[in-house]
């Protein structure tokens, strides 16, 4: 296998360095302002974070692979120039871009991290306490089945609805311990936290999502963004689809595809499948006999609580701002940073009235909550330098061009080929808020503020909302499909691997869902455009019963 990818490797290097050849024009000496690669706003852009994601899925090996991707965008932006290639993919600084050295100086991005390393820590105090064996063990006399364990962990996401980072961890810290012991595989629950944080967001008019919607719609368009959010929420057909899938697969038993591999291994009581252990000895639980279930319980509710404070906080809703309004003003990173500094701060004054945790176990636990969370800063990290090597190749234009090139054909099908066209640049770019800026804007010049349009500009909204969250949703350089990882503390590359063909199932009957929405919207301009729905889950039965039904025959014939 290593030396299969090691081969991959200096095959795909040998076709960069082709490439490069054809595109040289090495400049001396660069005036950064006024400089343009020469694939820029062309299907060049897209080359790095495809080479990045077949290199992933192909080699199994995440870091390599996005640094190959970064590599390959800098190159292709330099044109041959090695000090440019350096620079750019270090220090850059472009409002588009983004070195890796400035992507980690970003406060945004710093903020993420933050958040990342105290959520680590406080899952180290957690287990160093016995909260979450106190829980697991609760956990396990009151939920008896498989089924309950799953389904549990999707009511928990849907409740976690505030932001897809906090959701990610939360759930999976809590979790974990539940479905470890009624032998779920970690590619199965990084898939239901995965399938419950951004489609349930994007559904959530108090998150940080409807923010990031909120914002990407113009200001000359006469339609209130907030407004605007409300009403995609029932033709968000992939968001909807995708919950009701979890409760089909797991109520049905009929997992199909890689994650059947995992999922009957988990049940033989291997929980990887794959010799990958990414997070070591983070899973282990110390046996505290003082350790009880509300050592677990209460951090989790101060940080819900802690947090959401802080995002309205960052809001203005102390100034006086509306509760709403002080959400879809919120600054996410800062809001979490400090709601979770908060929480950590009355957690350890917690622990230490209840005398379960010394100060010396309580410093102890900083490191390990570091290092728990080194993988995923490092992917992360990349993700983020991999995007803004695809933005400076001006992927973004260029996907925006094919757009609004679309738009001269019947409008009836615009929503599905926007779906389908948001999907393939969330999975590029690894970003859903990114697509969302970019193909908002056009949506709204495309029917302008005519009346006579809403519906078919709310049903076209909805499915770029739709197809931002499906490609983000089965993207290795996404940040929420990394968090997933992070949070079920599973190999990366397998999460990916197991969830795609889920994800593809849901995004096909959306697809199609779109097509009857945006027929019925032309034609009638009214909410007949439901029906769409109403197609994607009697569809979505359909599919998952023809399933389970291939899936019986198959165990019957074995037999």
């Amino acid at each position: 296998m290593k030396k299969k990818s090691a081969i991959f490797l200096f095959a795909v290097l040998v076709i960069l360095g082709i490439l490069i050849a054809f595109t040289v024009n090495t400049p001396g000496s660069v005036d950064v302002e006024t400089y343009t690669p020469k694939i820029y706003a062309t299907w060049g852009a897209l080359l790095p974070p495809i080479i990045a994601i077949i290199l992933a899925l192909i080699t199994k090996e995440v870091y390599s692979s996005l640094f190959v991707g970064i590599v390959a965008g800098a190159l292709l932006y330099a044109n041959g120039n090695m000090e440019l290639m350096l620079n750019t993919m270090l220090y850059d600084s472009s409002e588009n871009g983004g070195g890796m050295i400035t992507k980690l100086a970003d406060s945004w991005n710093v903020g993420i991290l933050v958040f990342l390393v105290i959520l680590g820590i406080m899952v180290a105090l957690m287990n160093k306490v016995g909260g979450s064996a106190a829980f697991g063990k609760w956990a396990s006399e009151h939920i008896k089945t498989r089924a309950g364990a799953q389904l549990a962990t999707m009511v928990l996401g849907v409740l976690i609805f505030v932001d897809d980072y906090f959701n990610c961890l939360t759930v999976g810290s809590v979790m974990r311990p539940v479905t470890d012991r009624h032998k779920v595989s970690r590619a199965k629950l990084a898939y239901l936290i995965d399938a419950t944080a951004a489609p349930v967001c994007i559904i959530a008019p108090i998150s940080s999502w409807a923010a990031a919607v909120t914002s990407s719609v113009p200001e000359d368009v006469n339609i209130n963004g907030f407004t605007m959010f409300l009403r995609t929420i029932p033709y968000n057909f992939y968001a909807i689809a995708t919950l009701l899938m979890i409760i089909l697969v797991v109520l049905l038993k009929a997992d199909f595809g890689p994650m059947k591999k995992h999922e009957d291994n988990a049940l033989k009581g291997d929980l990887f499948t794959t010799a990958a252990r990414p997070y070591g000895d983070a899973d282990d639980e110390i046996k505290t006999p003082n350790g009880k279930v509300i050592d677990l319980v209460f951090p989790v509710i101060v940080l819900v609580i802690s947090c959401i404070i802080g995002m309205v906080y960052t809001g203005g809703f102390f100034d006086g701002e509306t509760f709403v309004n002080a959400f879809a003003n919120a600054d996410a990173s800062m809001g979490l940073v400090f709601g979770s500094i908060v929480t950590l701060i009355i957690v350890f004054c917690f622990y230490m009235i209840r005398g379960v945790l010394s100060f010396k176990e309580f410093t102890d636990c900083i490191p390990e909550g570091f290092k728990a969370m080194v993988a995923p800063i490092l992917i992360l990290t990349m993700a983020w330098t991999l995007s803004g090597m695809t933005g400076l190749l001006g992927a973004d234009i260029y996907v925006g061009q094919l757009v609004e090139g679309s738009a001269g054909v019947l409008k009836m099908f615009l929503p599905c080929i926007i779906f389908i066209v948001a999907v393939f640049l969330a999975f590029s770019t690894g970003t859903s808020w990114g697509t969302f800026s970019i193909l908002i804007p056009i949506v709204c010049n495309v029917f302008g503020s005519n009346p006579d349009n809403y519906e078919m500009l709310v049903i076209s909204i909805a499915a770029c909302l739709s197809g931002g969250v499906c490609g983000d949703h089965c993207s290795p350089i996404s940040d929420t499909t990394i968090m997933a990882s992070a949070g079920a503390h599973s190999d990366h590359v397998n999460h990916v691997s197991t969830q795609i063909p889920y994800v593809m199932l849901v995004a096909a009957i959306s697809f199609i869902g779109y097509i009857v929405a945006g027929v019925i919207g032309y034609s009638t301009g009214n909410l007949m455009a439901l029906v769409g729905l109403a197609v994607v889950i009697v569809l979505l039965l359909i599919a998952m019963f023809v399933i389970k039904s291939i899936i019986n025959k198959k165990e019957s014939t074995l037999e």
